[in-house]
């Protein structure tokens, strides 16, 4: 596939220190965000430690630097997506290990939306909050759940949408990578169209920026551009949490 990317993160116009993530790798055909939690400065190392792990782990795993995959690689039909699911599971794995580790990173975690592209499908892997959309033929879809109390309590009728927005509990998060020793992401895959763009973001860009402002700025930019406008539109809407966006366009397959 021939692909154009770009992502970009900013602390926003209320918080300091940025707690988001994002990974860009375009000869793997590898795109995330992570949006950590936790304590003092623990949710920005779980989410650095995601997205490294994501970035390091999938060459060995496909069998680069000299080194052979594992049997479930090796064995697996698309290789890619079971080094995929391997890293995650790693990542999940490294940041569980680190927070026992160390006292002050009791409880730290993050949430994972990641990417792959491969043989003409798109495969998602997704935990937390942060989201995945795709445009296609100027038709906006977000393609995950959010794991948060809001959105289970919309999907079982119990608030609308508009009580959604003002909860109190709209940021709390009910399934994260690295809380517990195994996670529950969920996992789904695509086929993939020329001309298919994809966001990759975390909740401080949909919380301040609506799908048809995130359609049109999609729909008529360059990833780089697109990233930046995502980014300054949250942020002049109040910027309240960290922003991150990557955008991923597919300009043939």
């Amino acid at each position: 596939m021939k692909i154009l990317s770009s992502g970009g993160t900013d602390p926003g116009k209320k918080r300091t220190n940025n707690e988001d993530a994002y990974l860009v790798n375009d000869k793997l055909g590898l795109y995330a965000v992570a949006d950590g939690v936790g304590g003092s400065e623990a949710g920005e190392v779980a989410s650095r430690i995601a997205v490294e792990t994501l970035a390091e782990a999938m060459p060995d795993l496909l069998g680069d630097k000299d080194r052979t995959p594992p049997s479930e690689v090796r064995s697996s039909d698309v290789p890619e997506l079971a080094a995929f699911r391997h890293a995650v599971t790693l990542a999940n794995r490294n940041i569980h290990d680190e927070a026992e580790k160390n006292t002050g990173r009791t409880g730290m975690g993050t949430t994972l939306t990641a990417l792959l592209l491969a043989r003409q499908r798109a495969f998602l892997v997704h935990i937390g909050d942060s989201r995945a959309y795709r445009l296609r033929g100027g038709t906006l879809v977000q393609l995950t759940n959010d794991h948060s109390v809001v959105a289970e309590q919309m999907r079982s009728g119990l608030i609308s949408p508009a009580q959604a927005r003002t909860s109190p509990y709209r940021h709390v998060i009910t399934r994260a990578l690295g809380i517990d020793r195994e996670a529950a992401p969920d996992r789904m895959e695509h086929p993939v169209q020329p001309d298919d763009t994809y966001l990759l973001c975390s909740d401080g860009l949909t919380e301040m920026v609506g799908d048809r402002d995130i359609s049109t700025i999609l729909a008529g930019s360059a990833p780089r551009d697109a990233v930046l406008k995502l980014i300054a539109a949250a942020n002049e809407q109040g910027g309240v949490d960290n922003i991150t966006a990557v955008v991923v366009k597919v300009l043939a397959i």
